[in-house]
């Protein structure tokens, strides 16, 4: 990025929507103020104080984000989490229940996505 841009840059069609290498679920691509990208869980707002510090990411006024590690969190802060965290095809300690739970719902939309979809009409039997 540019010193003379504004915003961040965004990827595919300006939507900043991207698929994981690793599972192929889609992930959003989101811009830091140190110029670089992460890869985070799409529609994941977790309460701040849910997440430990290290893992916390905050949406700036300007779209990018950054990892916040005040502690304690203002209660109703809410967070994004990096999506490596919730991917079903990285192998990872059980952080928090509802981190594996959500591990866990992603593996199983991961298989959905690969399985052949159903025709619309069934045949008739006559």
């Amino acid at each position: 990025m540019g010193a003379l841009e504004e915003e961040p840059r965004r990827l595919e069609g300006g939507d900043g929507k991207s698929r994981c290498l690793s599972c192929g679920l889609p992930t959003d691509r989101v811009a830091t103020p140190e110029h670089d990208w992460v890869l985070l869980e799409p529609g994941m707002e977790p309460l701040a104080h849910k997440v430990p510090a290290e893992y916390r990411w905050i949406v700036l006024s300007d779209g990018r984000v950054t990892v916040y590690g005040v502690c304690p969190p203002d209660p109703f802060q809410r967070c994004r989490i990096e999506h490596r965290l919730a991917c079903p095809a990285q192998p990872l300690p059980d952080l928090w229940p509802w981190l594996t739970s959500l591990r866990g719902e992603n593996e199983r939309r991961a298989e959905r996505q690969t399985e052949p979809e159903l025709p619309e009409t069934w045949p008739e039997v006559g």
